[in-house]
């Protein structure tokens, strides 16, 4: 038995940020505007809103957002008498939007809803109306149900995680990442291939994210290289918003791995962009993962898996599981992610980040358990 649920309405296409006033039309006229710190395309949503009679409010989201973060926002939103939230931005700006919209609607204090350092309960009160225009081709939060927030107090990041917080509207427009650069193309395009290739060797895959999975490790496989040194290239921006979605509706629906497990308290921890974090991680993570499966479970399923994502990645037919921690390394030469230590994570915080690490729901979608030692080591390559 599986589930599978994602945002309402998905839109998807060159030119579909255009659709945005037909979109948000009956869901609410006072829109509270979510976007970055640079405000790329804040004028050119903000046209499109107010055209179609809305009253529109514009917060920035700078960096990854905390809870202090949203709680501001969720003050000043309640304040404007917000009835729509429409975040427009990377995975860090919808992630920080969706919270808004589900905080607005469910006063007291987050804790009482954040995972790991909460109590994890479920929100009493469905979230206001929410669209979700993603600006990179990275995370695919525009079709997930949980938001990643940083606590300053317990240095690690959580989720604020419910079905409910799915958006009412994805919105996915190739042409808004035309303008990233090639270091963030890097970045957010190895996270999406990430969450591609870790829901599909998860141990709780389905035939519905198989699919989605299959497919965009297909579709990133072939267009991350062309993104990062042609920006220009319309086609492979296309195929990674594509991966990018299709990770999202994977990851939501069959977990993701250790790679995810440790991107949480590392960006806690340390001003690491989740991105690069999952970039540095990947190669060793699969690895690592493909070594124990062979030492404790060499009759495991998740082997053929990694064999079939080898064989995806490198399109040789007599590729084995090996052959796709190559590749993966080859890439990330090329595209010059640099190593954790540049976002100064150290040898002392390693014992401390694996504690954490174990406790993330990430690492539950592992193919297999990696012992302390395992990730451990992995996280001292990645140093």
């Amino acid at each position: 038995m599986f589930q599978f649920a994602t945002a309402t309405k998905l839109v998807f296409g060159v030119g579909a940020l255009r659709e945005l006033p037909r979109l948000a039309a009956g869901l609410g006229k006072r829109v509270w505007l979510v976007t970055g710190e640079s405000g790329r395309h804040e004028a050119t949503v903000r046209g499109l809103l107010e055209s179609a009679g809305a009253t529109v409010s514009v917060a920035r989201v700078a960096g990854e957002p905390t809870i202090e973060d949203v709680l501001r926002l969720v003050e000043a939103a309640r304040a404007g008498a917000c009835e729509l939230v429409v975040g427009v931005g990377g995975g860090s700006v919808i992630d920080g939007a969706k919270a808004l919209s589900a905080l607005i609607a469910n006063p007291g204090d987050p804790l009482d809803f954040l995972e790991v350092v909460g109590k994890g309960q479920p929100l009493t009160r469905a979230p206001l109306p929410f669209i979700a225009v993603p600006t990179t081709a990275g995370t695919g939060a525009e079709v997930t149900k949980n938001s990643v927030l940083g606590s300053t107090e317990h240095g690690v990041k959580v989720s604020l995680r419910s079905d409910s917080m799915l958006p009412r509207v994805a919105l996915v427009d190739p042409e808004l990442t035309l303008s990233l650069p090639p270091a963030l193309t890097a970045a957010t395009g190895l996270d999406a291939l990430t969450q591609v290739i870790e829901p599909f060797v998860s141990c709780q895959h389905n035939p519905i994210t198989d699919a989605l999975s299959r497919e965009g490790i297909r579709r990133g496989a072939r267009a991350l290289r062309r993104a990062f040194h042609d920006g220009s290239d319309l086609e492979a921006r296309s195929d990674m918003a594509l991966t990018s979605l299709f990770g999202g509706l994977s990851l939501a629906n069959a977990k993701l791995g250790a790679v995810h497990g440790f991107a949480g308290p590392i960006g806690g921890k340390f001003p690491a962009p989740h991105g690069a974090v999952c970039a540095r991680l990947l190669p060793g993570v699969v690895a690592c993962n493909i070594e124990a499966l062979r030492a404790r479970e060499p009759k495991s399923a998740s082997l053929e898996r990694y064999a079939e994502l080898a064989r995806i990645l490198t399109g040789l037919a007599s590729a084995c599981a090996e052959d796709a921690v190559g590749w993966l390394r080859t890439l990330t030469d090329e595209l010059e992610i640099p190593p954790l230590r540049a976002y100064g994570v150290s040898a002392g915080a390693i014992p401390e980040l694996v504690r954490n690490a174990r406790r993330s729901s990430s690492m539950q979608g592992n193919p297999i358990v990696l012992g302390d030692a395992e990730l451990t080591a992995v996280l001292s390559a990645a140093i």
